[in-house]
């Protein structure tokens, strides 16, 4: 059935709620009977509020840029996904660290268009990667916005990023000795409002929940 809000609940705790398993898409994303907190980051305009809507409702929205802090509960078949969307442009970046603690993973995304902010992404996330208190946190790159020609290649975003020695894409690979000592970050190229490619890295982030 469609989502609605709970009655009375405030905007920032909404929930939504999309039948029953068999019918959700989160066990496709990986995370069935698991509870994640995971943060949406990124410069402005890269996708974050799109694809969070487009997990939470099914469907492409025009949102504006997000000026405020926002946070979801998704209540999916017999998953909850608790999600922050902090905002990307300047102002709001000055907020993230207020939400480093107790997190299970990140989502950073850039534009794959945009190849003027690639410095500016890159260096948000070098200080993300500092940051003491995700040292431990597994990091989801997702390219957006494949769907346009114009848009950088895989290989092209990761020598933007300097994403040069990453964990791999294979799901399976988590309990071999060697790759326990990479850091768990890993790109996946994407298109939201055609619904390609963010599955596949939510499933890696999965594993490490």
């Amino acid at each position: 059935r469609p989502w609605a809000p709970r009655r009375g609940a405030r905007p920032a705790r909404a929930r939504a709620r999309l039948g029953r398993a068999k019918n959700s898409r989160t066990p496709l994303l990986g995370l069935y009977h698991k509870s994640a907190k995971i943060l949406f980051l990124g410069l402005d305009n890269a996708g974050k509020t799109t694809l969070l809507h487009m997990l939470k409702e099914n469907r492409v929205q025009i949102h504006q840029p997000t000026l405020h802090p926002n946070q979801d509960e998704l209540i999916i078949g017999n998953i909850r996904f608790k999600t922050f969307d902090l905002g990307g442009h300047e102002t709001a970046r000055r907020l993230w660290k207020d939400y480093f603690t107790t997190v299970d993973g990140v989502v950073y995304m850039v534009d794959a268009l945009d190849r003027g902010r690639f410095p500016e992404a890159k260096r948000e996330l070098d200080y993300l990667l500092t940051c003491d208190e995700l040292a431990a946190v597994p990091f989801l790159v997702l390219g957006n916005k494949i769907d346009a020609h114009s848009a950088a290649s895989e290989d092209d975003l990761r020598y933007a990023l300097g994403l040069f020695e990453t964990f791999g894409k294979d799901t399976a690979r988590r309990n071999n000795d060697d790759d326990n000592k990479i850091r768990p970050i890993e790109l996946f190229m994407c298109s939201v409002i055609r619904k390609m490619g963010y599955a596949d890295g939510f499933r890696w982030l999965a594993q490490f929940f």
